[in-house]
């Protein structure tokens, strides 16, 4: 395949990019994630305080995002296996891409509820 064959095009840099930061993004919060568990063998009332601050709405809309960021991450990265292993997937990749960002609205549509709904309920009531 030859070079920049995976990232012709604007939609290809855009999904580059993306990549990136999704993966940046993920990273970020696993490394925070550690910590946070982390301290729970330091100091276990900080440890709650911590969690007790993580069922705040906006953290719930943070949730949302990081949901969001390993989704598309995950199928995006399908997209460039299927790019790199088959041989037809470089015809492709323009049309697998904006599978992948269909799949990836679907998905993030059916996942409002499971992530927000306590969110929602907290700030609007029951």
């Amino acid at each position: 395949m030859p070079a920049g064959t995976l990232y012709r095009g604007r939609e290809g840099m855009w999904s580059w990019v993306a990549h990136r930061v999704t993966g940046v993004l993920i990273f970020f919060f696993l490394f925070v994630h550690v910590l946070d568990t982390a301290l729970v063998r330091v100091s276990p009332e900080d440890y709650d305080r911590v969690v007790a601050t993580y069922k705040t709405p906006l953290v719930a809309c943070l949730e949302y995002g990081l949901v969001a960021a390993i989704l598309f991450h995950a199928l995006n990265g399908l997209r460039v296996i299927a790019v790199d292993f088959w041989s037809k997937g470089p015809r492709y990749q323009k049309q697998m891409l904006w599978t992948v960002v269909g799949l990836w609205v679907v998905l993030m549509i059916g996942a409002i509820y499971p992530v927000l709904g306590h969110a929602a309920r907290e700030l609007f009531g029951s």
